[in-house]
């Protein structure tokens, strides 16, 4: 078991399939030594949960929002693991971005991404230290709560 599936299995995560794209998209590409990850909604095996609907501010509280982010996460690396074989191949988390659907007056979207940012770091420790940007928008594809791109640097 590699370094990085054990600090999953740790925490108590395990990977879900990776999720196919819901238009006409790539779900990751490789340039270089960068994996650059196209938006992750929270759904699961079995789609997107209830839970992980709506607006921040409204239908979502604070909790279920850091919860979709964490998934948002798992979601991520289901891609990389797909892309490289083995998440031992990540040099570092480099960027990720996040989009919260909110009400127009919601002020916790970075306590909502902390969800995601920490999960990052509790997996790949100082690797998963990354820069960060995080937006509210007014929708998001399938009343998602939270969506989440990432870059990645690679090992050769």
């Amino acid at each position: 078991m590699s370094i990085i599936a054990a600090k999953l299995k740790e925490l108590g995560h395990s990977l879900p399939p990776p999720v196919s794209p819901i238009a006409n998209y790539v779900p990751c590409v490789r340039s270089g030594n960068l994996l650059i990850l196209s938006g992750q909604l929270a759904g699961g095996p079995d789609g997107l949960a209830p839970a992980y609907r709506g607006k921040l501010g409204a239908e979502v509280d604070l909790a279920a929002g850091q919860a979709a982010a964490r998934q948002c996460v798992l979601n991520i690396l289901a891609l990389v693991q797909h892309e490289l074989g083995d998440l031992d191949r990540v040099a570092r988390c480099v960027q990720m971005r996040g989009f919260i659907n909110t009400r127009p007056d919601y002020q916790q979207m970075p306590q909502v991404m902390n969800g995601a940012s920490d999960l990052m770091v509790a997996v790949f420790g100082d690797a998963g230290r990354h820069a960060r940007s995080t937006i509210g928008v007014a929708q998001l594809p399938l009343d998602s709560a939270v969506e989440i791109e990432a870059i990645f640097e690679v090992k050769p």
